[in-house]
C-alpha cells in the first residue's frame, strides 16, 4: 500500500486539521455513491479510507511514523511466553521475553529431572497474540466476515458481529502460540479499527448524518431522499425547517447486541445556499426584509 500522506496529499508534518480536511474533500469526491460506475474512483476511495485510518487517529499515526505499523495498519504480534513453575507457596507465573527456541532450555535449567533420573513432566499453555483489523464504517455497522492471517502463516475467516465498536475486541479460542509439553494452545485478540465515513458517524447506537437542504426546502417543506446505513428513504422537511434542527428516523440505526433493538439515525439539518444569488432572489430577499424583518440574536445577549 502507498504512503499515507502521499495518498492524502499532506506532508509528514501536516495537522490533524488538514489532514481531516484532505480525507473529507478527497471522500466526497470518490465516494462510491457519486460514482456508481467508477471502479477506479471505488478502489481511490478505500484507498483514502485505509489512509485516513492510519492518519486520523493520533495513536496509530505516531505508530507509523515510528515504523511500528505499515501502511496498511498491520503490525508484527506481540509474542508472549510465560514460563511456569510450582513453589513452596503454589503455582507462580512470570513472563519472559525468550525466543520459543530457547524456552526447552530455560525449562530444563529450572526442573532438572525427578527421582529415578525420571524427566519430570511439564505443561504449560501457549501465550496469547493481539492483532489489529481495520474494517469499513458499514462492514462494522452491518456485520461482515473477513480473512486474517495469523503468525503462522494459515488463514482464518473472523465473523466481524453486526455493530461492533471501535477499538473492540473478538476473542478466537485456541489460536495463539503452541502450549508446550501438551499444554492448550493461546488464544488470539483481535482488536477492530473501525474507519471514518465520510457521509455517517456514530454515537452510542444511532447513525448521525448533516443533511443539506436548500433554502426553499427549508422555508416550504419538501420531501427528500436521505441515505441511510442500509438504503435510500424517503423523509419529509417539516416547513419553516432551521439550520442544526434534529429529524429522527426510528431504527435506523445500529443493532445493540445486548437488547437486540437499534437505535435512530439522527439527520441534523444544514441550509447550504445556491453558489451564486441571481437577481430575483436577491430582490425577492430585500422586499421580504422590508416587511418581516426580525432578529433571531436578540436572546443571545453579551457585552455593549
Amino acid at each position: 500500500m502507498e504512503d499515507p500522506y502521499k495518498i492524502l496529499g499532506v506532508s509528514k508534518n501536516a495537522s490533524d486539521d488538514d489532514i481531516k480536511k484532505a480525507y473529507r474533500e478527497l471522500a466526497k469526491k470518490l465516494h462510491p455513491d457519486l460514482n456508481p460506475s467508477d471502479k477506479g474512483a471505488e478502489e481511490r476511495f478505500k484507498e483514502v479510507s485505509g489512509a485516513f485510518d492510519i492518519l486520523g487517529k493520533p495513536e496509530k499515526r505516531a505508530q507509523f511514523d515510528r515504523g511500528e505499523i505499515d501502511a496498511s495498519g498491520a503490525e508484527r504480534p506481540e509474542h508472549r511466553y510465560y514460563k511456569e513453575y510450582a513453589g513452596a507457596d503454589g503455582a507462580r507465573q512470570y513472563q519472559s521475553d525468550a525466543s520459543f527456541e530457547d524456552l526447552g532450555g530455560v525449562f530444563s535449567d529450572l526442573f532438572g529431572h525427578g527421582q529415578a533420573g525420571r524427566p519430570r513432566q511439564f505443561k504449560m499453555r501457549g501465550g496469547d497474540i493481539r492483532y489489529h483489523l481495520a474494517v469499513d464504517f458499514l462492514d462494522a455497522v452491518t456485520g461482515a466476515t473477513k480473512r486474517v492471517t495469523l503468525h503462522d502463516g494459515s488463514t482464518i475467516d473472523v465473523k466481524v458481529p453486526e455493530g461492533v465498536k471501535d477499538h473492540q475486541t473478538i476473542r478466537l479460542a485456541a489460536k495463539g502460540q503452541p502450549g508446550v509439553g501438551g499444554g492448550p494452545p493461546g488464544d488470539a485478540f483481535i482488536e477492530i479499527d473501525v474507519r471514518a465515513h465520510p457521509i455517517f458517524r456514530r454515537e452510542a447506537d444511532d447513525i448521525v448524518v448533516d443533511l443539506p437542504i436548500t433554502i426553499d426546502e427549508a422555508i416550504l417543506g419538501a420531501k427528500v431522499d436521505v441515505p441511510t446505513i442500509d438504503k435510500r428513504v424517503r423523509m419529509t422537511i417539516p416547513k419553516g425547517s432551521s439550520s442544526d434542527q434534529t429529524l429522527r428516523l426510528k431504527g435506523k440505526g445500529v443493532k445493540n447486541s445486548t437488547t437486540g433493538r437499534k437505535g435512530d439515525q439522527r439527520c441534523i439539518l444544514k441550509i447550504v445556499l445556491p453558489k451564486e444569488i441571481d437577481g430575483e432572489l436577491e430582490s425577492s430577499m430585500e422586499k421580504w426584509r422590508e416587511t418581516h424583518a426580525y432578529n433571531p440574536r436578540e436572546k443571545m445577549g453579551g457585552g455593549q
